[in-house]
């Protein structure tokens, strides 16, 4: 997202997820994923613009681009053939693949904060605790003791929370060290991958933990980062002045951000 409200993107578009040319007026926007296991190579990508209503394009098998009626949104989340909107009266909708659970969102209530995995979706109440629905075979759901929470963050079958004093808990499949993120501290924003976890600092600085068979974890160097997204197997930063750092896979230009500059948004 640009700061004049215009959208860029890149990568493959191979279900045209990067037609996003004639957005205008957009203040934030989500990406969904390419299922690893699957690897389809078709996702879609969701905008939300500044009067509530949701942008929404590629992919549409399971009607997850289906958010032309969606209103007072002030959040939204992309993830495997579901699309997640957070309304400002706490509400959340949903939209795309239903099999697994992951749509069951309509009777939560006073969220702040959602996320959108492959498997599952969670999302942060206003008292900080944090509710899970979708599939929980290895834990990814299992966050009802979390508290304090002010964010989260799911990845392909893992959960991660940033709580109020700078730490993070986790829950899930953490077998290629994903949910390694205990002795993390001083943490303003997180972000989950398929299998691997980042976060950013108080100071700037980028942590990552888990797989980095792309190097998606070699991010120890990045400095004045403001934000983070976590894909597949790439991680993205937003840099204070505008900038945009890259790490990991970038087979399908999904890494192709040199040339973005222009204020942080």
């Amino acid at each position: 997202m640009l700061a004049d409200g215009a959208v860029a993107a890149t990568g493959a578009n191979n279900a045209g997820e990067c037609a996003v040319l004639g957005w205008r007026d957009v203040v934030a926007v989500a990406a969904g994923n390419v299922h690893p296991a699957r690897n389809t190579g078709r996702s879609h990508s969701l905008g939300l613009r500044a009067d509530g209503t949701v942008l929404a394009t590629g992919w549409d098998d399971d009607d997850q681009c289906q958010v032309a009626d969606w209103r007072d949104v002030v959040a939204v989340t992309a993830g495997w053939r579901r699309s997640i909107g957070l309304r400002s009266d706490g509400r959340v909708l949903a939209a795309g693949r239903t099999a697994d659970g992951a749509c069951d969102v309509a009777t939560w209530r006073d969220v702040t904060a959602v996320s959108a995995g492959d498997w599952h979706t969670v999302g942060v109440r206003a008292d900080g605790t944090a509710v899970a629905t979708g599939l929980n075979r290895f834990g990814a759901c299992s966050v009802q003791d979390w508290h304090d929470l002010v964010d989260i963050a799911a990845g392909y079958l893992h959960t991660v929370g940033l709580r109020a004093d700078g730490t993070v808990v986790a829950a899930g499949r953490g077998d290629a060290g994903a949910c390694e993120v205990s002795g993390w501290r001083d943490v303003v924003a997180v972000a989950a991958g398929s299998h691997h976890t980042v976060a950013v600092t108080a100071g700037g600085c980028v942590l990552a933990v888990g797989a980095n068979e792309h190097g998606q974890c070699e991010v120890s160097g990045w400095r004045d980062v403001v934000a983070v997204a976590a894909g597949a197997a790439h991680t993205l930063a937003l840099c204070a002045d505008g900038t945009v750092l890259s790490a990991g896979d970038g087979a399908r230009g999904q890494r192709d951000v040199d040339g973005w500059r222009g204020p942080s948004s």
